[in-house]
């Protein structure tokens, strides 16, 4: 009777194992790609798992501060008390991450969390804190002078706290940097490990015909000067279409951004990956 009350348990503790990681995200089947960033990602219908499972390596959320929790949404007032930062991003990956030692099976591929902050930046980034203290093991951290880089790496744009992330010696977010002014600070990658900007600000041409040479030059050099930094390229509300993708990254633009998750996935896994078309710039 022992012996079958043993085997009893035994099949109950592995049923729990198997449904407990069942319930595991697992994304086996797409190549982590470093070039592509997910735009309003909350938007699709599962958020951060729509991008992961397509490969996405850089990911964005907007926040607002909303009685004490950081509510995840990009126009006020339209916010779900339960679609928190903490519930809808740190969780699951601190979980995966926790569970699995990775967030895409087979790599060792760190992702980026970009947090777009829309309501005021500094008692934000104060809320913040102790929220990213939580998860601090997997988490890239400034602390004794310099960069330790882990699984995640969160960086802050929109209202961004400049000051106090300038002036912390202990800390778990950078800041995106504005492209157009690279350079203005002395800040490395300490504080600014990309800079963006809106496509528009800096760009016309939509993708029909050749991007014209004054404007290629002028990518071109917004573009050296950012990796002479140490720092990664991305050009938000950019057109959505391979000739203005192909361009970018011939210019060494590094990260495009899409709300458009399968289409670029496939963009990249066929002409940027076999290297068709691309001379991509080095």
């Amino acid at each position: 009777m022992r012996t079958a009350s043993l085997k009893v348990k035994f099949l109950q503790v592995t049923l729990l194992f198997i449904l407990a990681t069942a319930s595991l995200p697992c994304f086996p089947q797409n190549i982590p790609l470093q070039n592509a960033f997910a735009h309003n990602d909350y938007w699709h219908k599962h958020p951060l798992h729509d991008a992961l499972q397509n490969g996405y390596t850089h990911i964005e959320a907007d926040i607002f501060l909303r009685n004490k929790k950081l509510v995840v949404a990009h126009f006020f007032p339209f916010f779900k008390k339960n679609r928190t930062l903490e519930k809808l991003y740190l969780e699951p990956l601190y979980n995966m991450i926790n569970q699995q030692g990775q967030v895409f099976k087979g790599y060792n591929t760190p992702i980026t969390l970009m947090i777009d902050i829309k309501s005021g930046a500094n008692d934000t980034y104060k809320a913040l804190k102790p929220i990213l203290e939580k998860y601090k093991s997997m988490l890239s951290s400034y602390e004794d002078g310099r960069v330790h880089y882990r699984m995640v790496t969160i960086v802050l744009s929109g209202h961004k706290p400049y000051d106090m992330i300038k002036n912390e010696q202990y800390r778990f977010a950078f800041i995106d940097e504005d492209l157009r002014k690279i350079g203005r600070d002395d800040a490395m990658t300490e504080v600014y490990p990309m800079a963006s900007c809106r496509y528009s600000s800096l760009l016309n041409w939509k993708g029909k015909g050749e991007m014209p040479a004054d404007e290629r030059i002028r990518l071109l050099n917004y573009v050296s000067k950012a990796h002479s930094m140490g720092k990664k390229v991305r050009l938000w509300a950019s057109p959505e279409n391979k000739q203005v993708w192909e361009q970018l990254l011939n210019c060494g633009v590094d990260l495009i951004n899409t709300d458009e998750l399968v289409a670029l996935k496939n963009f990249l896994n066929t002409s940027f990956a076999n290297n068709t078309k691309l001379n991509v710039a080095k």
